[in-house]
């Protein structure tokens, strides 16, 4: 199939300026860039006003499949990627079963090929994710899992995971890591200040996740493992992130929308839409989380998407349980909160949302660029439009989100990925002329 993609502004993954290009996609793959090419083609997709950019790649996503296709399944999470602007997924593995066997592994993989984006699964630590006995790796790798991670908890048995991190490191897999201390966040709910004190709840401290942070940090020295932080929310993350960089340590972070937008002072109300571990943290948290990102301590930016049932999350703060979407609202987010403020540039964007990503899970080879030769997987994103996130329109089960009826810049009109328009945007916030009545077509 041959697709041309006209009229966009390219932003490529690099630093370099972005700059107005036709693209010529023929096989799943980008083969040639001009200013203008006129030719023959299945498609054509008209991208003026908008960026094209590498599809985004978000490393941490709760899919709930297998066991609790009721908050979420393969097909559904994969079109909420769709429909954000993401072409890769990695699938965090504390679903039921764990995904700690090959056989798990191998079907979530066989069902994944009919899903519109790649879907590529985390592999348990430990056997059912008890903390006890690890799984076999090598046998993981052979299988597929692109990484390692107990996301969802730590691996609190110290040796376990040195020995954990040793195997990683030959296997050359990353190890994703969620950072908690087990007895010390107890039955923390909120971040331990303004909102557990608001809503008299148990608190959660910024120690339950800098002292694992650390932990792992070290162990990562030790080991060589290639470590990714999940999900960091604290000031200290991003102090400890910067330390490690500077000692040559392999580790690379990742920041959620809702950790470098909101802060615990914004919850004034029992919606447990706001409750998601980490927690929502200080307006300190939130500034040196943001000056992360913008001076490249923080690598990427993730969702943590974790949707859950409507009935799940009106059980109150110490019942509900924790998490929030964000597949569908990540790219909007960002942009309104960082680019278009100018904190980050266009440029950053990409990089933390595609071409970072890309490389902590060794794939940049072909993905993370708008490049000849790359993989034709790609985002086109009008950053003009202004819209009201409205959850009705998520293709997600999950409607789990903080940000319902906020006003956001910046949209996904399409994403493409091996070459197919997997989604196209309908629901156009200006009219088109009539001639261009089919934007996409």
């Amino acid at each position: 199939m041959k697709m041309i993609i006209k009229g966009g502004t390219i932003v490529d993954g690099t630093d370099r300026e972005a700059k107005p290009a036709d693209l010529l996609i023929e096989d799943g793959r980008i083969v040639a860039s001009a200013l203008v090419i006129e030719e023959e083609a299945d498609a054509v997709v008209d991208a003026t006003g908008c960026y094209v950019m590498p599809g985004f790649i978000d490393l941490h996503v709760h899919l709930r499949d297998p066991g609790q296709t009721h908050k979420e399944d393969l097909l559904t999470g994969a079109k909420a990627a769709a429909r954000g602007g993401v072409t890769t997924i990695c699938a965090m593995p504390n679903t039921n079963p764990a995904v700690d066997t090959v056989e798990v592994l191998q079907d979530i993989y066989q069902r994944a090929e009919q899903a519109p984006v790649h879907v590529l699964q985390v592999s348990a630590i430990t056997k059912g994710q008890g903390g006890q006995e690890l799984v076999d790796m090598a046998a993981m790798k052979e299988g597929g899992a692109v990484a390692f991670s107990e996301d969802g908890k730590s691996v609190m048995d110290v040796t376990l995971y040195e020995e954990a991190m040793r195997q990683a490191a030959q296997l050359n897999v990353p190890v994703f890591a969620h950072c908690e201390d087990k007895a010390l966040v107890g039955k923390g709910v909120l971040n331990e200040g303004v909102a557990s004190e608001r809503f008299g709840v148990p608190g959660i401290s910024n120690a339950v996740e800098d002292i694992i942070t650390a932990r792992d940090i070290f162990l990562a020295r030790e080991s060589g493992a290639r470590l990714h932080l999940c999900h960091c929310s604290t000031e200290a993350s991003v102090w400890l992130v910067k330390m490690a960089k500077s000692m040559g340590i392999p580790v690379t972070a990742e920041v959620c929308p809702h950790h470098f937008i909101l802060t615990d002072e914004d919850i004034t109300e029992e919606n447990a839409n706001y409750k998601m571990n980490p927690p929502l943290r200080t307006k300190r948290d939130v500034k040196t989380l943001i000056e992360g990102l913008r001076n490249g301590t923080m690598d990427c930016i993730s969702t943590d998407h974790a949707p859950h049932h409507a009935e799940e999350k009106a059980g109150g703060f110490e019942k509900a349980p924790f998490g929030i979407v964000g597949l569908e609202t990540s790219a909007s987010l960002t942009y309104t909160a960082l680019v278009d403020t100018g904190v980050l540039s266009i440029q950053q964007m990409v990089q933390k949302m595609s071409t970072n990503p890309a490389k902590v899970l060794g794939v940049d080879d072909c993905k993370g660029y708008v490049q000849i030769g790359k993989d034709a997987d790609l985002v086109i994103f009008d950053p003009n439009v202004e819209y009201v996130v409205d959850v009705e329109e998520f293709a997600s089960k999950g409607k789990n989100t903080p940000f319902a009826g906020r006003k956001v810049k910046g949209r996904v009109r399409a994403t493409i990925v091996d070459g197919r328009l997997v989604y196209e945007d309908t629901a156009r916030t200006v009219k088109p002329q009539p001639e261009e009545e089919n934007l996409f077509s």
